[in-house]
Formats: structure tokens, C-alpha cells, sequence
């Protein structure tokens, strides 16, 4: 209970802006790729999607709150989701609410990774900060 204590009391320690574009769009925009899998390529969206914020809870309770090292998987798994993605977007068999949550993700991925880059690199620098 403790460790769940740390790890809450770090993630509000962050800037509110940050808190909200994590909870309210990040975490969901990527799980929301659940709902497409049946769509053309969507098990695979899903895979990366979800599967680049897998290892963070991990990386968490490791470090007992939240660090700049959580940006990493999203470099690994997310920068080629986004790659992926600008390449099916416009395909011609991508439609409807399929296509419109694939521009949604792209664009919340890509944002995400504006900020991851600069914190992998901090952190690869030496910054092994935890919020607090």
C-alpha cells in the first residue's frame, strides 16, 4: 500500500497539465484502441498503442514514483505506432471513426513524443529525478 502511496503522491506532483494530458487524454486515447481491433491493422494499433504504455507501471513501482525513464518505451513502441500510422491513415480501406480515431491517436502519440525525446535524453544524461 505504501508503494501505491509513493507512486500517486509523485504523479501529483507533476504539473496539473500534466496530470490531465496523461489521465484525461494520453492513457485514454491509446486504451481506446481496444474498441478498433477488429478494423483493418487495428490488432496491431492496438498492440503498439497500448503495449507503449505497458511497461510504465513497472517502471514505477522500480522507481518508486515517476520518472523521466517512463518515456523511454514510448520512444521504442510509440515512434514507429506513429510512423505506422501516418502511412495507414490515408488509406483508401481506413474510414468512418476508424480513420478519425487514427488521426486522434496520431496526433496525441506525436505530442507525447515531442516531450518524450527531450526527457530520454534527459534521462540518458543523468536526470534520474522522481517526481516529488
Amino acid at each position: 500500500m505504501i508503494l501505491i502511496a509513493e507512486i500517486w503522491r509523485s504523479f501529483r506532483a507533476l504539473p496539473l497539465w500534466v496530470q490531465i494530458w496523461v489521465a484525461l487524454i494520453l492513457v485514454p486515447v491509446n486504451l481506446a484502441s481496444s474498441f478498433f481491433i477488429y478494423e483493418n491493422m487495428g490488432l496491431l494499433v492496438a498492440l503498439l498503442a497500448i503495449g507503449g504504455m505497458t511497461p510504465n507501471p513497472v517502471i514505477m513501482m522500480f522507481d518508486r514514483g515517476v520518472s523521466k525513464a517512463m518515456a523511454i518505451p514510448h520512444l521504442v513502441i510509440w515512434f514507429p505506432l506513429v510512423v505506422f500510422l501516418i502511412w495507414i491513415v490515408q488509406s483508401p480501406y481506413i474510414e468512418g471513426q476508424y480513420q478519425a480515431y487514427l488521426w486522434l491517436l496520431l496526433v496525441v502519440d506525436g505530442v507525447s513524443l515531442a516531450f518524450d525525446i527531450p526527457d530520454t535524453w534527459k534521462w540518458a544524461k543523468g536526470d534520474r529525478a522522481i517526481a516529488s
